[in-house]
């Protein structure tokens, strides 16, 4: 069965710095374009960042620009979000997700069309 595990969020003040990690289960990356998203109380799921297919492209949401990369490391089979000058609003449960239905190897998909979702990791940013 394929899976994504998230791990990496915590509880930090504002202004500082987490990096999270995905790493897929029963499958490995090549090939999958991946997304990473989050999910506030109260709030939809929104869109972060993604990857495409072979990692020439990446995009991120106007909030988080500037502050957030993506990044990935082959050799470990793991990709991460770095997310510095953390901010109240960006309090949320991240998640990553991953497919292989896209129409280009060079799509960066934006929206939550993912057919592999991992359980999410909480983020919360506080004093």
């Amino acid at each position: 069965q394929s899976q994504l595990a998230e791990s990496g969020g915590g509880l930090v003040q504002p202004g500082g710095s987490l990096r999270l990690s995905c790493s897929p289960s029963g499958f490995a990356w090549d090939y999958y374009a991946i997304g990473w998203f989050r999910q506030a109380p109260g709030k939809e799921r929104e869109a972060v960042s993604c990857l495409s297919a072979l990692g020439g492209v990446t995009d991120y949401a106007a909030s988080v620009e500037g502050r957030f990369t993506f990044s990935g490391d082959s050799a470990k089979d793991t990709v991460y979000l770095q997310m510095n000058n953390l901010k109240p609003e960006d309090t949320a449960v991240y998640y990553c997700a991953a497919t292989r239905s896209y129409s280009s190897t060079l799509e960066c998909r934006m929206t939550p069309n993912y057919d592999i979702w991992g359980r999410g990791t909480q983020v919360t940013v506080s004093s």
